[in-house]
Order: structure tokens, then C-alpha cells, then sequence
């Protein structure tokens, strides 16, 4: 059996008010992501204090991680389009150096 080849990607992990996840998915569809991830229910302490996640009856109020692997290429475009969104909404992008394996479930 051959070895699985490893191949480097930048993983950014978005997190925002639920409201705000469709811009967000539409901003990396339009940059040409090939795919994301989505985790709802945030719970988690930050710089305004503790969030809670699980709200019944409002998805919106809630914060989502959107979680994607990308070339490097693809880095700067999509902070720059998050740029003015975080000048007026709560939020955060990490991104950090990943491997991955099957290269071609995440380029075009």
C-alpha cells in the first residue's frame, strides 16, 4: 500500500453571529473555496464575556465557527473581504499552517 502524501493548506476557522453566516459563506464561495465546515452552538469566554450557545428558539443570536482549508493564494483575498464586516460585527479568523492528504478534495 502507498503512503498517503501530505500536502501543505492554511486552515481559517471563522467565528461569527450566526446572522452573519451567510455573507461568510458567501464571501469564500465567491473566492473560490471548494469547501467549509460548519459548527453551530458556540459557547466560549471572550473580550465581552462568557457566550452561551444552545438558544432555543433564535439560531441567529448564536456564534458558528465556519472552519475551511484553502491554498495560501487564497488567504489574503478572503481577509480582506472579511475586513470591513469586522470593522462594524464581533468575530475572528484564525488561520494556521495544516497538511492534508487527498489535495484534490480542497484546490480546483
Amino acid at each position: 500500500m502507498n503512503d498517503l502524501k501530505l500536502n501543505p493548506l492554511k486552515k481559517m476557522e471563522i467565528i461569527i453571529e450566526g446572522a452573519h453566516q451567510s455573507f461568510a459563506t458567501d464571501l469564500l464561495d465567491r473566492a473560490g473555496v471548494k469547501g467549509y465546515t460548519i459548527v453551530g452552538n458556540l459557547s466560549g469566554k471572550g473580550r465581552g464575556g462568557f457566550h452561551e450557545g444552545h438558544l432555543m428558539f433564535n439560531e441567529e443570536e448564536v456564534m458558528v465557527m465556519i472552519i475551511t482549508a484553502v491554498p495560501e493564494a487564497l488567504v489574503a483575498p478572503i481577509l480582506e473581504g472579511f475586513t470591513p464586516f469586522f470593522n462594524q460585527h464581533s468575530g475572528v479568523v484564525f488561520v494556521s499552517d495544516i497538511q492534508v492528504s487527498r489535495l484534490v478534495k480542497f484546490t480546483r
